[in-house]
């Protein structure tokens, strides 16, 4: 099964970046979930956690207040204000 891309960006920096199997997101229509071969989206974020879960099963978590959520082609591209690894 092919994976996902992942990229976690601040305003600032880029705070994660690598492959993944699935992304999880709280949006401003509610909480997401991204598995490869979703289909094209766009969306914006509220406040809260991302979770993304590497192929081994490992988890990393970073807090995100306000930004977007894009995924095209199995890269996920996550762009918030203010993110941190929690």
């Amino acid at each position: 099964m092919a994976g996902l891309s992942v990229n976690v960006v601040s305003a600032d920096q880029q705070i994660w970046a690598g492959e993944a199997v699935q992304v999880t997101a709280r949006t401003t229509e509610g909480e997401i979930g991204i598995l490869p071969g979703h289909e094209p989206l766009l969306a914006i974020l509220a406040s809260g956690q991302v979770r993304v879960r590497q192929g081994d099963g490992t988890i990393v978590e970073a807090s995100a207040e306000d930004g977007f959520l894009s995924v095209e082609n199995d890269t996920v591209t996550i762009v918030s204000r203010n993110a941190a690894l929690a």
